[in-house]
C-alpha cells in the first residue's frame, strides 16, 4: 500500500513539473507586440531611444511656450567678462551702472561669477541698503568655473549652457552687453538672434564698448554688403551700440519709463 502511494506521489510530481515548464515555453514563447524592439538590436533600440529624445523637446518647447507673470521690478541682464579687475575703470563703470539701475527700482542679473558680473551685482547691492531688489546670479556648472561672486543675493544653478541661457531669457526686461570673450559673445549672439526672429520683442539690447560697435560693422561687412547679401539690413540695427556706460543707463531710463507706463495701463 505504502509501495502504491509512493508511486502516485512521483507521477503527481512528474505532472507538476511538466505543468511549470510548459508554463515557462509558453511564457518565453509569447507573440512579441507588434512595436516591442529587442534590445540586441542595437540600429531598432538606437532608433527608439532616438525618437524619444526628439519627444522630450516637444515637451520643452510646449513648456517654454508659457510666460512668466509680470515682474513687479524691471529686470535687467548684464553680460560681460569674469577677468576685469576691481581696480579698473570699466568695472567701476558697471559698478555705478547698476547701482543707477537699482536706484530706479530694478533687478540686477548677471551669471553670478567674478568680474563684471561681481562689478554689477555689487553695484546692485551697495544701492539697495533696505533690499528692496534683488542681485540675482544664473551659474552653470563646468566643474572649473569660479565660485559665485559675495554680492548675489539669489543664486541659480544650471547644468548646461542651454537652460541657462534660457532661464536669463525668461526672467529679463533688457540686456545689457558689456566687454567680454567667447562666453559673452555667445550670450550676445543668442539674445540677437532671438531679437531678429522675433522670439523677443521690444526688448531693449545695448551692447556698450567698441569691440560690439566693431562686431556689427564686421557683420554689415560681410554679410550686408556682399553679392549676394546674408542678412536683413534691418537685422543689424536691432543691437543698440553705445560707447559708455552712462548713455546705457540713459536708454535704460527711457525704457523703464516705458515698461512702467505699460504696468498702470494693465
Amino acid at each position: 500500500m505504502l509501495y502504491y502511494l509512493n508511486m502516485e506521489l512521483l507521477r503527481h510530481k512528474k505532472s507538476t513539473n511538466s505543468l511549470a515548464i510548459d508554463s515557462n515555453n509558453d511564457y518565453c514563447n509569447l507573440p512579441r507586440h507588434a512595436d516591442s524592439v529587442n534590445i540586441a538590436d542595437s540600429e531598432a533600440a538606437f532608433e527608439v531611444i532616438h525618437e524619444a529624445i526628439l519627444s522630450l523637446w516637444d515637451t520643452v518647447n510646449k513648456l517654454s511656450s508659457i510666460r512668466p507673470p509680470r515682474r513687479e521690478r524691471y529686470c535687467v541682464t548684464l553680460f560681460g567678462s569674469a577677468r576685469i579687475q576691481p581696480d579698473t575703470p570699466l568695472y567701476q563703470g558697471v559698478r555705478d551702472l547698476a547701482s543707477e539701475l537699482t536706484i530706479m527700482g530694478c533687478d540686477i542679473v548677471t551669471g553670478g561669477g567674478p568680474g563684471l558680473m561681481q562689478a554689477a551685482n555689487e553695484g546692485s547691492v551697495i544701492a539697495d541698503p533696505e533690499d528692496l531688489t534683488k542681485s540675482i546670479g544664473i551659474r552653470v556648472n563646468l566643474g572649473l568655473e569660479q565660485e559665485t561672486n559675495p554680492f548675489v543675493e539669489q543664486v541659480y544653478l544650471h547644468r548646461t549652457f542651454f537652460s541657462r541661457l534660457h532661464h536669463f531669457v525668461l526672467v529679463s526686461d533688457a540686456f545689457v552687453v558689456l566687454p567680454g570673450g567667447i562666453g559673452t559673445a555667445l550670450e550676445a549672439l543668442m539674445i540677437w538672434q532671438l531679437l531678429q526672429v522675433r522670439r523677443l520683442k521690444n526688448t531693449p539690447f545695448i551692447m556698450v564698448g567698441t569691440m560690439w560697435s566693431e562686431l556689427a560693422n564686421w557683420a554689415k561687412k560681410y554679410t550686408i554688403d556682399v553679392e549676394p547679401p546674408m542678412a536683413d539690413p534691418a537685422d543689424l540695427s536691432i543691437p543698440t551700440c553705445v560707447d559708455t556706460c552712462e548713455q546705457a543707463i540713459a536708454l535704460l531710463r527711457e525704457a523703464h519709463k516705458q515698461w512702467q507706463s505699460c504696468s498702470r495701463e494693465e
